[in-house]
């Protein structure tokens, strides 16, 4: 016979010990090292700033002395110039910078051994751990010969985009708008490889990037054409 149409539930409760530990989906696995971005600023805010000062110098010294001398050895010339002379000053001024801050970073780590000295002695285990971190912070401390070299050669390189676009083209307007495409394109590129490298949002950068660079172009290029109408033509 059936039995009545009530419906037992049985519930079964499971024990969890309270040491357990749960892992979640999105756990990084093991072994994966973490990228310390901070550690990059130091070759790549000078290769960036060489490379798009060597690009924007070179290319307002040439679009400014086209403005009164549309001769193309005399833009070149002016160009070659800024280039010897742009990457000679950053390579000195970068050394010069990094290491006053790399002299700085250094008598702070003597002042913080010597307040350690002055102090109740430590453990072993406390001296070990000091060493390492001693050792960490020689690891992060900048060169200044490394700063220096990155910032002329990145800053040749970049002087060398518009001066190879203006050396094989001998029409004065196409010559100018061959600069100023090739330099705005350069612009964008430098922008956008600054921003991935960095993490950073890349429209934004190359946005920033493009916006100085014309803004510098066409200053230089204004300000020199003032002179031609002034009658001080070269």
């Amino acid at each position: 016979m059936a039995t009545s149409g009530v419906n037992e539930k049985v519930h079964h409760v499971v024990e969890i010990p309270e040491n357990t530990h749960f892992q979640t989906l999105s756990k990084e696995p093991q072994g994966t090292a973490k990228i310390d971005y901070s550690r990059r600023a130091q070759w790549l805010r000078a290769a960036l700033l060489g490379a798009n000062d060597g690009l924007v110098t070179v290319s307002s010294l040439i679009m400014g002395v086209g403005a009164v001398n549309r001769d193309v050895r005399a833009m070149l010339l002016a160009g070659f110039a800024g280039l010897v002379a742009g990457a000679s000053s950053m390579a000195i001024g970068e050394y010069v910078s990094v290491h006053t801050q790399l002299d700085i970073e250094i008598a702070q780590i003597k002042r913080d051994k010597g307040s350690s000295r002055n102090g109740e002695n430590h453990k072993e285990e406390e001296e070990k751990e000091g060493a390492d971190h001693d050792d960490q912070n020689q690891e992060k401390l900048p060169n200044p010969f490394k700063a220096a070299m990155a910032s002329a050669v990145s800053f040749s390189a970049g002087g060398l985009v518009p001066l190879l676009s203006a050396a094989f083209i001998q029409e004065y307007r196409v010559r100018v708008t061959a600069v100023a495409a090739v330099a705005s394109l350069a612009l964008v590129v430098f922008g956008g490889v600054g921003a991935t490298l960095g993490r950073s949002r890349v429209g934004i950068s190359c946005v920033r990037v493009l916006v100085g660079g014309w803004l510098a172009m066409a200053v230089t290029f204004a300000l020199t054409k003032l002179i031609e109408y002034s009658g001080m033509s070269m």
